[in-house]
């Protein structure tokens, strides 16, 4: 007999669509560099400027302001090592923001969150003669899901005369990305969070932006970013990207499906909080914290009833941590210990609902989950 499962973890990673896999699949029959002159070479040289042009479409910018990486790390990492003198970071960026930021050595200014979520931006707009300075700010939340004001931060940035990067990781399949109109500078994809495969990703430079390159040793992408490009993950990612502007309704589909798992969880446990509840969020996010449970504890005893979410925060070592977004949010301890989050998917459905409220019911109610 096999065991069901239930995976509700479509924010850490989205199972590879088949359309990405056929297209992955396919493209690792393709023998030539994509730099060759020869007929191998250009047809693999195809299969890449065709996925170029896939990913374009999906966030509205120009194929040639795609530029291929190995995921969205390396691409919020090269923005944060273009030299500035100041870097302002919301206090709800991913670690593959705030950690570069750290290190690269430009001064640091917070960007405050409030009780929602959202990030203050109207701080962007008295940060005159701050020097050649970098603002970050990502379209929504990895944890909470909160959509952030990312096009009012551009607006004040460019009156301001600063530089804007956008991590843009949850976004696409949710809510609408386009980039053209957007006004910001850079902006960071990851292909395994749209059924792509792992390892590869983009970074959208807008036109006109000049950006010291962070791999070198190749005339690569343009000479952007050296190395021989991922032939096979590009195809894939562009695949993903394809499927995911002719599913029109999944952003629909999901909203649905989180309204009726938010309520099951309210009349399941009416002590339980959702968090960001009360600001624009993704339709696919739900961040729950039920005080007085630990979350970890919650996570694994879902996990042995069958169904995959995951805590506020994880670290590279598998262990739950303080979740630096609910702490920026100002969140008191005991919402922030017992914090998880449920995120969905186009392939979510009403059984995966049940079985999580299921299990839900049966495991929040355990007093042995003490804080």
């Amino acid at each position: 007999m096999t065991f069901a499962r239930t995976y509700l973890d479509y924010n850490a990673s989205v199972p590879l669509r088949a359309e990405a896999r056929a297209a992955t699949l396919a493209a690792l029959d393709a023998a030539g560099n994509p730099s060759s002159v020869h007929a191998e070479g250009r047809t693999a040289r195809g299969l890449v400027e065709a996925a170029r042009e896939e990913v374009a479409r999906l966030v509205n910018a120009k194929p040639s302001e795609v530029v291929f990486t190995s995921g969205a790390s390396e691409a919020n990492n090269w923005v944060m090592a273009a030299g500035w003198e100041t870097i302002c970071v919301s206090g709800i960026e991913h670690d593959s923001v705030r950690e570069p930021a750290r290190a690269c050595g430009a001064k640091l200014v917070a960007l405050a969150v409030s009780a929602s979520g959202v990030a203050d931006v109207a701080a962007i707009g008295k940060m005159a003669g701050t020097g050649r300075t970098l603002v970050c700010l990502m379209m929504a939340n990895n944890e909470t899901g909160v959509i952030q004001p990312v096009a009012e931060a551009a607006a004040l940035a460019r009156e301001q005369g600063l530089a804007l990067h956008v991590d843009a990781v949850q976004a696409p399949g949710r809510i609408e990305v386009d980039f053209a109109a957007l006004g910001a500078d850079t902006l960071a994809l990851s292909a395994h969070k749209l059924g792509g495969p792992r390892g590869v990703g983009a970074l959208v430079i807008r036109d006109g932006v000049s950006l010291p390159a962070f791999v070198k040793g190749g005339g690569q992408e343009r000479r952007r970013r050296g190395g021989t490009e991922n032939v096979a993950g590009i195809a894939g990612f562009g695949a993903a990207a394809a499927a995911i502007v002719r599913d029109h309704d999944a952003a629909l589909r999901m909203a649905k499906l989180r309204a009726r798992l938010e309520d099951g969880v309210r009349q399941a446990t009416p002590a339980a909080v959702i968090i960001g509840n009360d600001a624009a969020r993704l339709a696919n996010t739900s961040c729950i914290a039920l005080p007085g449970k630990a979350a970890e504890t919650l996570v694994i005893k879902l996990d042995l009833d069958g169904v995959a979410v995951s805590a506020g925060a994880a670290c590279s070592s598998g262990k739950v941590g303080a979740s630096h977004v609910l702490e920026a949010m100002g969140l008191p301890p005991e919402i922030v210990r017992s914090a998880i989050r449920v995120s969905l998917g186009a392939e979510t459905r009403e059984d995966d609902i049940a079985a999580f409220l299921a299990a839900w019911e049966k495991v929040a109610g355990s007093a042995a989950i003490a804080a």
